[in-house]
């Protein structure tokens, strides 16, 4: 009887056991599905898995957790609670934003915030409280937009939207919405900057994007002991106890294909692997120009890809200290000129002699990150992606670290770090794209500018194919974790309504 039951099922493959491709793992694994996931690394979670070395634990991607109850709703669609898997820290400040003349200490308690905005932005404090009631307004406009999947045309026209374009500020940039609150120009990048989340300029990040920044003050971040990482290791946890597998160390060299159908996939190894349903979790440019044979995608060939906009990259620094550091646990050092270095990065496509720089520094308040006295630091500079830059890496990659150390000798109390480094890694653009198949190192995916969002933007259905559906950051809602969870969530339901 259990063998005929268990034949039944419907069996889903996911290429990718990163964020979205577990999401919809735990979620199909729960609701009856036979689910494989084939990933080519030894350990879960793609961009946001762990990279361990001589005793330190590094994230090697995300590390700000922001829209928990996101998280918690995922693991709650798997008959799961968050808090059984993983231990949750919220930060108070979420952040410190270091500019070259003042220090902002970023808070999701409110009252705290508007003190904070008074002494050193005085006089723009009551824009804080109207930043937080018309943001309001917006987000709870716009945020059923983003739990709607966008696999038809006419879903473009649905109420849900239509009731959210006024608030959309459809024209303007973020950094125009924060103007209409802010005098301060400091300020304004303060609740701007955020999106970097989405590798975009304030300046050209469409204005609907200013919930970021208030989805942060009313959420709050939170820190998970062990790492963000820990969370793709919950999830993995959780799809082998729901009776899912996933095959740690197998690449997918092809995905077979007959028509409008997927048929398989070939491993690596030449194995074949047949499925009912597959969700593709690989960074989505890179599947779509290596994975598909030639002449397989009708709208997403290489030409066409080639020509989207993408977010820009970042070089890395993973650093084991033999020293713990009084500094924040997330800490932002703004360039001299901020607008000029992102003009840099998505105009001029150059590297900034005058660069920002963001420091996660978890290790006094997380003890699991390095071993007794040490200390595990992160250190991310936004750089150009590899689409029209043509920066030599074997050249500029020597140069742009020794800049950053003095960067933080200047800015920060970081002053000796390097004479305290035990082990190091570093990963640039061209190591983004090598190594870890993210097309042109564009490490937050396909930009989000208007023309590639929603419908326009491709779906968690996706149109090439009538058994394929896409997650991550490369589909709707976009990049960055808490999307990417809802990429999950958005095409496991589109899955479970295919099959009734």
């Amino acid at each position: 009887m259990e063998q005929t039951k268990r034949s039944a099922k419907k069996k889903v493959v996911i290429i990718g056991a990163g964020p979205g491709g577990l999401s919809a793992g735990m979620i199909l694994a729960a609701r009856g599905y036979d689910v494989h996931i084939y990933e080519r690394q030894a350990v879960p979670g793609g961009r946001n898995a762990s990279m361990q070395v001589n005793g330190f634990t590094f994230d090697i991607g995300p590390t700000f957790l922001l829209m928990k109850y996101i998280l918690d709703q995922t693991f709650a669609l798997a008959g799961k609670r968050s808090e059984d898997y993983l231990t949750f820290t919220k930060l108070d400040p979420m952040y410190v934003l270091n500019f070259p003349d003042a220090k902002l200490n970023v808070s999701s308690d409110h009252d705290k915030m508007y003190e904070e905005i008074k002494r050193v932005f005085p006089g723009d404090e009551e824009g804080f409280r109207a930043f937080l009631t018309a943001e309001k307004k917006k987000f709870d406009t716009m945020y059923p937009c983003l739990e709607t999947d966008y696999s038809s045309l006419k879903r473009m026209f649905s109420r849900k939207l239509l009731r959210a374009l006024p608030y959309m500020d459809a024209f303007k940039s973020v950094y125009d919405v924060a103007a209409k609150y802010f005098k301060h120009e400091l300020l304004r990048l303060s609740f701007t900057f955020q999106a970097k989340y989405l590798g975009m300029s304030p300046w050209k990040c469409p204005g609907a994007f200013g919930i970021l920044s208030y989805i942060e003050h009313v959420a709050g971040i939170y820190h998970v002991e062990g790492g963000l990482s820990s969370i793709s290791e919950a999830m993995a946890k959780v799809i082998t106890e729901l009776g899912g597998t996933i095959h740690y160390n197998t690449s997918v060299a092809s995905i077979e294909t007959a028509g409008r159908t997927i048929t398989g996939l070939t491993l690596a190894n030449g194995e074949h692997v047949e499925g009912d349903v597959f969700v593709l979790n690989a960074d989505f440019a890179y599947a779509t120009t290596h994975l598909f044979k030639e002449g397989a995608l009708k709208k997403y060939t290489k030409k066409k890809v080639e020509k989207l906009e993408y977010s820009c990259s970042t070089y890395m620094l993973y650093l084991g200290v033999d020293k713990v550091y009084d500094e924040p646990h997330h800490q932002i050092v703004f360039a001299n000129d901020y607008h000029a270095n992102l003009n840099d990065i998505f105009d001029n496509h150059k590297l900034s002699k005058d660069f920002s720089l963001y420091i996660r520094n978890a290790t006094p308040r997380d003890a699991t990150l390095a071993p007794e006295g040490k200390s595990s630091l992160y250190v991310l500079v936004p750089v150009p992606n590899n689409q029209k830059s043509g920066i030599d890496w074997a050249i500029e990659g020597p140069r742009i670290r020794k800049e950053i150390f003095c960067v933080l000798k200047e800015r920060t109390s970081f002053t000796d770090l390097e004479e305290h480094i035990v082990t190091e890694r570093i990963i640039t653009p061209k190591d983004w794209e090598g190594g870890h198949n993210v097309f042109f190192g564009a490490t937050f995916n396909l930009s989000h500018k208007l023309s590639q969002m929603l419908y326009l933007r491709p779906r968690n259905r996706f149109e090439e194919f009538t058994n394929c559906y896409l997650v991550g950051g490369g589909t709707h809602p976009g990049s960055g974790l808490p999307t990417i969870y809802e990429s999950a969530r958005i095409s496991s339901n589109l899955i479970d309504q295919y099959h009734g």
